[in-house]
Protein backbone atom coordinates (compact mmCIF):
# COMPACT_ATOMS: atom_id res chain seq x y z
CA UNK A 1 0.00 0.00 0.00
CA UNK A 2 3.02 2.30 0.15
CA UNK A 3 3.04 4.81 -2.71
CA UNK A 4 5.75 5.14 -5.37
CA UNK A 5 6.66 8.53 -3.93
CA UNK A 6 7.36 6.92 -0.56
CA UNK A 7 9.66 4.32 -2.08
CA UNK A 8 11.28 7.14 -4.05
CA UNK A 9 12.08 8.85 -0.75
CA UNK A 10 13.90 5.73 0.42
CA UNK A 11 15.93 5.65 -2.79
CA UNK A 12 16.74 9.34 -3.01
CA UNK A 13 17.46 10.10 0.65
CA UNK A 14 20.20 7.82 2.06
CA UNK A 15 20.15 9.55 5.45
CA UNK A 16 16.42 8.93 5.81
CA UNK A 17 17.00 5.33 4.73
CA UNK A 18 19.50 4.96 7.57
CA UNK A 19 16.99 6.46 9.98
CA UNK A 20 14.37 3.91 8.87
CA UNK A 21 16.86 1.05 9.37
CA UNK A 22 17.79 2.37 12.82
CA UNK A 23 14.16 2.58 13.91
CA UNK A 24 13.41 -0.91 12.56
CA UNK A 25 16.38 -2.36 14.42
CA UNK A 26 15.59 -0.61 17.70
CA UNK A 27 11.88 -1.49 17.71
CA UNK A 28 12.56 -5.09 16.67
CA UNK A 29 14.90 -5.54 19.61
CA UNK A 30 12.60 -3.66 21.98
CA UNK A 31 9.83 -6.17 21.25
CA UNK A 32 11.93 -8.74 23.12
CA UNK A 33 12.22 -6.60 26.25
CA UNK A 34 8.69 -6.65 27.75
CA UNK A 35 8.19 -10.39 27.22
CA UNK A 36 11.66 -11.28 28.51
CA UNK A 37 11.28 -8.95 31.48
CA UNK A 38 7.83 -10.22 32.44
CA UNK A 39 8.52 -13.93 32.15
CA UNK A 40 12.05 -13.55 33.52
CA UNK A 41 10.90 -11.86 36.75
CA UNK A 42 8.06 -14.35 37.24
CA UNK A 43 10.30 -17.38 36.64
CA UNK A 44 13.27 -16.37 38.77
CA UNK A 45 13.61 -17.65 42.37
CA UNK A 46 11.43 -15.46 44.56
CA UNK A 47 9.77 -13.88 41.53
CA UNK A 48 6.15 -12.79 41.93
CA UNK A 49 3.52 -10.53 40.36
CA UNK A 50 4.38 -7.93 43.02
CA UNK A 51 8.05 -8.01 41.97
CA UNK A 52 7.04 -7.64 38.31
CA UNK A 53 4.80 -4.67 39.15
CA UNK A 54 7.71 -3.05 40.99
CA UNK A 55 10.05 -3.42 38.00
CA UNK A 56 7.46 -2.19 35.49
CA UNK A 57 6.50 0.78 37.68
CA UNK A 58 10.16 1.74 38.07
CA UNK A 59 10.43 1.74 34.28
CA UNK A 60 7.26 3.78 33.62
CA UNK A 61 7.41 6.48 36.29
CA UNK A 62 10.82 8.02 35.38
CA UNK A 63 9.68 8.26 31.77
CA UNK A 64 6.85 10.54 32.85
CA UNK A 65 9.02 12.49 35.30
CA UNK A 66 11.85 13.25 32.87
CA UNK A 67 10.03 13.61 29.54
CA UNK A 68 9.78 17.41 29.83
CA UNK A 69 13.52 17.64 30.45
CA UNK A 70 13.95 15.48 27.35
CA UNK A 71 11.95 18.01 25.37
CA UNK A 72 14.16 20.89 26.55
CA UNK A 73 17.35 18.98 25.72
CA UNK A 74 15.98 17.97 22.32
CA UNK A 75 15.53 21.64 21.38
CA UNK A 76 18.75 22.87 23.02
CA UNK A 77 21.31 20.45 21.58
CA UNK A 78 22.97 21.29 18.28
CA UNK A 79 22.47 17.72 17.05
CA UNK A 80 19.48 15.64 18.05
CA UNK A 81 21.19 12.69 16.36
CA UNK A 82 24.06 12.84 18.83
CA UNK A 83 21.69 13.09 21.78
CA UNK A 84 19.91 9.95 20.57
CA UNK A 85 23.29 8.26 20.12
CA UNK A 86 23.96 8.84 23.82
CA UNK A 87 20.52 7.63 24.96
CA UNK A 88 20.65 4.50 22.79
CA UNK A 89 24.19 3.69 23.99
CA UNK A 90 23.01 4.03 27.59
CA UNK A 91 19.99 1.83 26.86
CA UNK A 92 22.26 -0.82 25.32
CA UNK A 93 24.44 -0.84 28.44
CA UNK A 94 21.45 -1.03 30.77
CA UNK A 95 19.80 -3.92 28.94
CA UNK A 96 23.15 -5.75 28.91
CA UNK A 97 23.31 -5.35 32.69
CA UNK A 98 19.72 -6.56 32.95
CA UNK A 99 20.64 -9.63 30.89
CA UNK A 100 23.53 -10.38 33.27
CA UNK A 101 21.26 -9.94 36.31
CA UNK A 102 18.76 -12.44 34.89
CA UNK A 103 21.51 -14.87 33.94
CA UNK A 104 22.91 -14.86 37.49
CA UNK A 105 19.50 -14.52 39.22
CA UNK A 106 20.44 -11.09 40.52
CA UNK A 107 18.30 -9.30 43.10
CA UNK A 108 15.04 -7.72 41.96
CA UNK A 109 16.02 -4.38 43.47
CA UNK A 110 18.89 -4.00 40.98
CA UNK A 111 16.59 -4.98 38.14
CA UNK A 112 14.25 -2.20 39.29
CA UNK A 113 17.16 0.27 39.37
CA UNK A 114 18.15 -0.66 35.80
CA UNK A 115 14.52 -0.40 34.71
CA UNK A 116 14.28 3.08 36.23
CA UNK A 117 17.44 4.21 34.44
CA UNK A 118 16.03 2.75 31.23
CA UNK A 119 12.88 4.82 31.73
CA UNK A 120 15.04 7.95 31.90
CA UNK A 121 16.74 7.08 28.59
CA UNK A 122 13.31 6.69 26.94
CA UNK A 123 12.22 10.06 28.35
CA UNK A 124 15.24 11.77 26.78
CA UNK A 125 14.99 9.80 23.54
CA UNK A 126 11.33 10.25 22.53
CA UNK A 127 11.10 14.08 22.24
CA UNK A 128 14.42 14.26 20.39
CA UNK A 129 13.20 11.60 17.94
CA UNK A 130 10.18 13.77 17.08
CA UNK A 131 12.53 16.50 15.85
CA UNK A 132 14.77 14.19 13.85
CA UNK A 133 12.34 13.96 10.91
CA UNK A 134 12.10 17.76 10.84
CA UNK A 135 15.91 18.03 10.75
CA UNK A 136 16.24 15.39 8.05
CA UNK A 137 13.24 15.58 5.69
CA UNK A 138 11.85 18.54 3.70
CA UNK A 139 8.32 19.56 4.68
CA UNK A 140 6.73 18.37 1.44
CA UNK A 141 8.02 14.81 2.05
CA UNK A 142 7.22 14.47 5.76
CA UNK A 143 3.87 12.72 5.43
CA UNK A 144 5.48 9.98 3.34
CA UNK A 145 8.42 9.85 5.75
CA UNK A 146 6.14 9.50 8.79
CA UNK A 147 4.12 6.79 7.06
CA UNK A 148 7.24 4.85 6.07
CA UNK A 149 8.62 5.04 9.61
CA UNK A 150 5.31 3.75 11.00
CA UNK A 151 5.29 0.87 8.50
CA UNK A 152 8.90 0.08 9.41
CA UNK A 153 8.39 0.17 13.17
CA UNK A 154 5.09 -1.74 13.10
CA UNK A 155 6.63 -4.44 10.91
CA UNK A 156 9.56 -4.64 13.32
CA UNK A 157 7.20 -4.88 16.29
CA UNK A 158 5.22 -7.66 14.62
CA UNK A 159 8.38 -9.63 13.80
CA UNK A 160 9.77 -9.04 17.28
CA UNK A 161 6.55 -10.18 18.95
CA UNK A 162 6.56 -13.33 16.84
CA UNK A 163 10.13 -14.23 17.78
CA UNK A 164 10.31 -12.97 21.36
CA UNK A 165 8.14 -15.67 22.92
CA UNK A 166 10.02 -18.44 21.14
CA UNK A 167 13.38 -16.94 22.09
CA UNK A 168 12.46 -16.65 25.78
CA UNK A 169 11.08 -20.21 25.77
CA UNK A 170 14.08 -21.79 24.03
CA UNK A 171 17.14 -19.89 25.30
CA UNK A 172 15.74 -17.95 28.26
CA UNK A 173 15.08 -14.31 29.15
CA UNK A 174 18.75 -13.40 29.66
CA UNK A 175 19.64 -14.12 26.02
CA UNK A 176 16.51 -12.30 24.82
CA UNK A 177 17.49 -9.21 26.82
CA UNK A 178 21.03 -9.45 25.47
CA UNK A 179 19.61 -9.37 21.93
CA UNK A 180 17.64 -6.27 22.92
CA UNK A 181 20.89 -4.67 24.10
CA UNK A 182 22.55 -5.49 20.76
CA UNK A 183 19.69 -3.83 18.86
CA UNK A 184 20.14 -0.62 20.87
CA UNK A 185 23.88 -0.68 20.21
CA UNK A 186 23.34 -1.06 16.45
CA UNK A 187 20.80 1.78 16.51
CA UNK A 188 23.28 3.95 18.41
CA UNK A 189 25.94 3.34 15.75
CA UNK A 190 23.57 4.35 12.94
CA UNK A 191 22.55 7.56 14.74
CA UNK A 192 26.22 8.34 15.35
CA UNK A 193 26.82 8.15 11.59
CA UNK A 194 23.81 10.41 10.98
CA UNK A 195 25.21 12.87 13.51
CA UNK A 196 28.37 13.12 11.41
CA UNK A 197 26.44 13.41 8.13
CA UNK A 198 23.83 16.04 9.11
CA UNK A 199 25.12 19.57 9.88
CA UNK A 200 24.48 20.80 13.44
CA UNK A 201 21.59 23.19 14.01
CA UNK A 202 22.24 26.82 14.99
CA UNK A 203 21.06 26.79 18.61
CA UNK A 204 21.25 29.71 21.04
CA UNK A 205 20.91 29.29 24.79
CA UNK A 206 18.74 32.21 25.84
CA UNK A 207 17.30 31.21 29.18
CA UNK A 208 16.91 28.64 31.92
CA UNK A 209 15.32 25.23 31.61
CA UNK A 210 12.15 26.60 33.21
CA UNK A 211 12.07 29.48 30.72
CA UNK A 212 12.43 27.00 27.88
CA UNK A 213 9.57 24.94 29.30
CA UNK A 214 7.35 28.02 29.56
CA UNK A 215 8.06 28.85 25.92
CA UNK A 216 7.22 25.26 24.94
CA UNK A 217 3.99 25.44 26.94
CA UNK A 218 3.04 28.73 25.27
CA UNK A 219 3.64 27.16 21.87
CA UNK A 220 1.60 24.08 22.83
CA UNK A 221 -1.33 26.21 24.04
CA UNK A 222 -1.23 28.32 20.88
CA UNK A 223 -2.49 25.40 18.77
CA UNK A 224 -6.03 24.51 19.79
CA UNK A 225 -6.09 21.43 17.57
CA UNK A 226 -2.97 20.13 19.37
CA UNK A 227 -4.08 20.50 22.99
CA UNK A 228 -7.56 19.24 22.14
CA UNK A 229 -6.06 16.13 20.49
CA UNK A 230 -3.76 15.57 23.46
CA UNK A 231 -6.70 15.83 25.88
CA UNK A 232 -8.67 13.36 23.78
CA UNK A 233 -5.77 10.89 23.57
CA UNK A 234 -5.25 11.03 27.33
CA UNK A 235 -8.54 9.15 27.71
CA UNK A 236 -8.26 7.04 24.56
CA UNK A 237 -4.76 5.73 25.31
CA UNK A 238 -5.73 4.93 28.90
CA UNK A 239 -8.67 2.85 27.63
CA UNK A 240 -6.63 1.12 24.93
CA UNK A 241 -3.90 0.19 27.44
CA UNK A 242 -6.50 -1.22 29.84
CA UNK A 243 -8.14 -3.29 27.11
CA UNK A 244 -4.85 -4.58 25.70
CA UNK A 245 -3.17 -5.20 29.05
CA UNK A 246 -5.95 -6.24 31.45
CA UNK A 247 -9.53 -6.49 30.16
CA UNK A 248 -8.77 -8.21 26.86
CA UNK A 249 -6.73 -11.02 28.40
CA UNK A 250 -9.41 -11.52 31.10
CA UNK A 251 -12.22 -11.77 28.55
CA UNK A 252 -10.10 -13.93 26.25
CA UNK A 253 -9.61 -16.34 29.15
CA UNK A 254 -13.34 -16.29 29.93
CA UNK A 255 -14.76 -17.00 26.49
CA UNK A 256 -12.37 -16.64 23.53
CA UNK A 257 -10.04 -19.56 24.24
CA UNK A 258 -7.15 -18.14 26.19
CA UNK A 259 -3.74 -16.66 25.43
CA UNK A 260 -3.51 -17.92 21.85
CA UNK A 261 -6.76 -16.17 20.97
CA UNK A 262 -5.66 -12.87 22.50
CA UNK A 263 -2.32 -13.18 20.70
CA UNK A 264 -4.25 -13.43 17.41
CA UNK A 265 -6.16 -10.24 18.30
CA UNK A 266 -2.93 -8.35 19.09
CA UNK A 267 -1.24 -9.53 15.91
CA UNK A 268 -4.28 -8.42 13.87
CA UNK A 269 -4.05 -4.99 15.46
CA UNK A 270 -0.38 -4.61 14.49
CA UNK A 271 -1.06 -5.88 10.95
CA UNK A 272 -3.79 -3.25 10.70
CA UNK A 273 -1.35 -0.57 11.84
CA UNK A 274 1.08 -1.56 9.09
CA UNK A 275 -1.67 -1.28 6.49
CA UNK A 276 -2.97 1.97 7.99
CA UNK A 277 0.44 3.61 7.85
CA UNK A 278 0.88 2.56 4.24
CA UNK A 279 -2.55 3.90 3.33
CA UNK A 280 -1.89 7.16 5.17
CA UNK A 281 1.06 7.87 2.88
CA UNK A 282 -1.41 8.18 -0.02
CA UNK A 283 -4.07 10.27 1.70
CA UNK A 284 -4.32 14.01 1.00
CA UNK A 285 -7.32 15.12 3.08
CA UNK A 286 -8.45 18.72 3.01
CA UNK A 287 -8.91 18.56 6.81
CA UNK A 288 -6.28 16.15 8.17
CA UNK A 289 -7.08 16.58 11.88
CA UNK A 290 -10.77 16.08 11.23
CA UNK A 291 -9.94 12.77 9.56
CA UNK A 292 -7.50 11.87 12.35
CA UNK A 293 -10.07 12.59 15.07
CA UNK A 294 -12.84 10.60 13.40
CA UNK A 295 -10.45 7.66 12.92
CA UNK A 296 -9.62 7.72 16.64
CA UNK A 297 -13.19 6.56 17.38
CA UNK A 298 -12.26 3.13 15.95
CA UNK A 299 -10.18 2.55 19.10
CA UNK A 300 -13.50 1.78 20.83
CA UNK A 301 -14.26 -1.12 18.48
CA UNK A 302 -12.29 -3.96 20.16
CA UNK A 303 -13.58 -3.01 23.62
CA UNK A 304 -17.16 -2.84 22.33
CA UNK A 305 -16.94 -6.22 20.62
CA UNK A 306 -15.38 -7.86 23.67
CA UNK A 307 -18.05 -6.37 25.93
CA UNK A 308 -20.75 -7.75 23.62
CA UNK A 309 -19.24 -11.25 23.70
CA UNK A 310 -18.51 -11.24 19.96
CA UNK A 311 -16.89 -14.35 18.46
CA UNK A 312 -13.12 -14.43 17.99
CA UNK A 313 -13.23 -13.84 14.23
CA UNK A 314 -15.22 -10.64 14.73
CA UNK A 315 -12.94 -9.41 17.51
CA UNK A 316 -9.90 -10.04 15.28
CA UNK A 317 -11.58 -8.10 12.46
CA UNK A 318 -12.35 -5.24 14.87
CA UNK A 319 -8.73 -5.15 16.03
CA UNK A 320 -7.59 -5.05 12.39
CA UNK A 321 -9.88 -2.10 11.61
CA UNK A 322 -8.84 -0.24 14.77
CA UNK A 323 -5.17 -0.76 13.86
CA UNK A 324 -5.68 0.71 10.39
CA UNK A 325 -7.55 3.73 11.78
CA UNK A 326 -5.01 4.28 14.59
CA UNK A 327 -2.04 4.68 12.29
CA UNK A 328 -3.96 6.94 9.92
CA UNK A 329 -4.55 9.10 13.00
CA UNK A 330 -0.89 8.98 14.04
CA UNK A 331 0.51 9.84 10.60
CA UNK A 332 -1.91 12.76 10.12
CA UNK A 333 -1.28 14.10 13.63
CA UNK A 334 2.50 13.81 13.38
CA UNK A 335 2.61 15.48 9.97
CA UNK A 336 0.49 18.40 11.23
CA UNK A 337 2.71 18.71 14.30
CA UNK A 338 5.86 18.90 12.19
CA UNK A 339 4.26 21.45 9.85
CA UNK A 340 2.56 23.75 12.36
CA UNK A 341 5.11 23.82 15.21
CA UNK A 342 8.46 25.61 14.66
CA UNK A 343 11.46 23.26 14.43
CA UNK A 344 13.19 24.98 17.35
CA UNK A 345 10.27 24.13 19.69
CA UNK A 346 9.11 20.76 18.41
CA UNK A 347 10.89 18.59 21.00
CA UNK A 348 9.45 20.60 23.90
CA UNK A 349 5.96 20.60 22.42
CA UNK A 350 6.07 16.86 21.70
CA UNK A 351 7.31 16.17 25.25
CA UNK A 352 4.32 18.07 26.68
CA UNK A 353 2.01 16.14 24.35
CA UNK A 354 3.61 12.82 25.37
CA UNK A 355 3.27 13.61 29.06
CA UNK A 356 -0.39 14.51 28.54
CA UNK A 357 -1.16 11.42 26.46
CA UNK A 358 0.36 9.04 29.03
CA UNK A 359 -0.72 10.86 32.19
CA UNK A 360 -3.71 8.61 32.97
CA UNK A 361 -2.31 5.33 31.64
CA UNK A 362 -0.59 4.09 34.86
CA UNK A 363 -3.60 4.98 37.03
CA UNK A 364 -6.01 3.37 34.57
CA UNK A 365 -4.00 0.15 34.54
CA UNK A 366 -3.93 0.16 38.34
CA UNK A 367 -7.73 0.45 38.72
CA UNK A 368 -8.87 -1.62 35.72
CA UNK A 369 -8.20 -4.97 37.42
CA UNK A 370 -9.97 -4.19 40.71
CA UNK A 371 -12.95 -2.63 38.88
CA UNK A 372 -13.20 -5.64 36.59
CA UNK A 373 -13.14 -7.95 39.62
CA UNK A 374 -16.12 -6.10 41.13
CA UNK A 375 -18.25 -5.29 38.06
CA UNK A 376 -16.92 -7.78 35.50
CA UNK A 377 -14.48 -7.09 32.65
CA UNK A 378 -17.28 -6.81 30.04
CA UNK A 379 -18.92 -3.93 31.91
CA UNK A 380 -15.62 -2.06 32.30
CA UNK A 381 -14.77 -2.68 28.61
CA UNK A 382 -18.15 -1.26 27.57
CA UNK A 383 -17.56 1.76 29.79
CA UNK A 384 -14.13 2.24 28.23
CA UNK A 385 -15.62 2.15 24.73
CA UNK A 386 -18.12 4.79 25.81
CA UNK A 387 -15.29 7.01 27.11
CA UNK A 388 -13.50 6.77 23.76
CA UNK A 389 -16.62 7.83 21.85
CA UNK A 390 -17.25 10.65 24.34
CA UNK A 391 -13.66 11.91 24.01
CA UNK A 392 -13.88 11.90 20.21
CA UNK A 393 -17.24 13.68 20.28
CA UNK A 394 -15.86 16.43 22.54
CA UNK A 395 -12.80 16.84 20.30
CA UNK A 396 -15.01 17.29 17.25
CA UNK A 397 -16.58 20.33 18.91
CA UNK A 398 -13.31 22.17 18.30
CA UNK A 399 -13.47 24.45 15.26
CA UNK A 400 -9.70 24.17 14.87
CA UNK A 401 -9.92 20.37 14.64
CA UNK A 402 -12.63 20.61 11.99
CA UNK A 403 -10.98 23.32 9.87
CA UNK A 404 -7.18 22.90 10.07
CA UNK A 405 -6.22 22.71 6.40
CA UNK A 406 -3.93 20.19 4.78
CA UNK A 407 -0.58 21.12 3.24
CA UNK A 408 -0.27 22.39 -0.29
CA UNK A 409 1.31 20.19 -2.91
CA UNK A 410 4.83 21.14 -3.77
CA UNK A 411 4.97 22.97 -7.09
CA UNK A 412 1.24 23.65 -7.36
CA UNK A 413 -1.23 26.23 -6.18
CA UNK A 414 -3.79 23.63 -5.08
CA UNK A 415 -4.50 22.48 -1.57
CA UNK A 416 -4.10 18.79 -0.83
CA UNK A 417 -7.84 18.61 -0.56
CA UNK A 418 -8.42 15.41 -2.48
CA UNK A 419 -7.67 11.90 -1.37
CA UNK A 420 -5.10 10.52 -3.75
CA UNK A 421 -6.10 7.40 -5.62
CA UNK A 422 -3.98 4.29 -5.37
CA UNK A 423 -0.94 4.36 -7.59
Amino acid sequence: MISRRSFGLLKSAPNFRRLAVARFTSVFGSAFGPIALSFGVLQMPGGSPAALSLVLACQAIPQLLFVLLGGVLGDRVRSRFRLITVTESAAAALWAVQAALFYYNGPVVWMAVCAAAGGVTRALFSPALEGVVVDLVPQEDRQEANALLKVSTNTARLAGMALAGATVSVVGPAIALALDAVSFAVCSGIFASLGRAVPPRPVRYRGTVLADLRQGWDEFRRHEWLWVTTSQLTLVIAVVNCVNGVLGPMLATQYLGGAWAWSAVMVAQVVGQIGGAGWAARLRPARPMLLATVCTAAAALPALLLAAGAPLLLVVAGALVSGVAWDVTMVMWRTCLQREVPAEAISRVSSIDLLGCLALAPLALAVAGPLAAVFGPAVIAAGGAGLVVLAVGCALLSLDIRTLAGARRAGSGESDGEIATAA
